[in-house]
């Protein structure tokens, strides 16, 4: 992991020979950032990293789920699932990177379709747990641009992670936390960025309304002297 990728990360938790992490570099573009990983310690030190998986997640649903957490909606949906047996997942996200693009930044896949990338939130067999897992694959762009999985049951990668409900509730938690943080941030930028913007043309206005203040404090003396004209009483009129 490079020291820039350090620098954005918000979280990671662990499991065996796996973890996921959140990162804050994508805030901007309204995204939730998370690397699935796999490691094997046997590998000699650099080469032990045995998938990667990159999910991007609409902020606007990363909230949802906080939500659901802070209701106690998603611990009763975990415990439901525990107890039925359910394997269908809580959430799901599809995305990916259509093949024009992969051609354009110079890395086409060899069969030339799009990559898939999808993350699925499951409840765990144990009870209190969620299994939070990431697959990539070949896909297929549709008519809207959805990159839609075309792997199957087969992904070229998948990484599931293990965690408590405790764990995963530190993982959307410290997100949303941050994402509140940098988005505070941002307005005060722009806020800032409008008052120097404002700044300038203000001054440029109090000038202009002084201008003519200080011409016509000038310019009326003149005018009372110039159209004023001594007058004369004789002795006759004060009598």
């Amino acid at each position: 992991m490079t020291d820039d990728r350090n620098r954005y990360q918000i979280t990671r938790i662990d499991a065996k020979n796996c973890f996921v992490e959140s990162l804050s570099d994508t805030f901007s573009y309204g995204k939730a950032h998370l690397t699935f990983c796999t490691y094997d310690k046997s590998r000699p030190e650099g080469q032990r990293m045995t998938a990667n998986i990159q999910i991007y997640i609409d902020i606007a649903d990363w909230l949802e789920l906080c939500r659901m957490l802070d209701s106690g909606e998603l611990r009763a949906t975990v415990a439901a699932q525990n107890r039925s047996g359910s394997r269908d997942p809580i959430k799901e996200w599809l995305g990916g990177t259509s093949a024009k693009k992969l051609a354009k930044l110079g890395k086409p896949r060899e069969d030339g379709k799009s990559l898939s990338r999808t993350a699925q939130l499951y409840a765990a067999r144990n009870a209190g747990s969620v299994l939070f897992a990431a697959s990539s694959g070949p896909g297929e762009e549709n008519a809207t641009g959805l990159i839609v999985p075309k792997f199957g049951k087969n992904p070229e990668q998948h990484v599931a992670v293990s965690m408590t409900l405790d764990n995963l509730s530190k993982l959307l938690l410290l997100t949303r936390i941050h994402y509140t943080a940098w988005l505070t941030a941002a307005y005060m930028r722009q806020d800032s960025s409008s008052r120097e913007q404002a700044a300038p043309s203000a001054s440029a206005y109090s000038r202009a309304e002084r201008i003519p203040q200080q011409a016509s404090r000038q310019i009326q003396p003149r005018t009372l002297q110039t159209q004023s004209k001594p007058t004369f009483q004789s002795s006759v009129a004060m009598f």
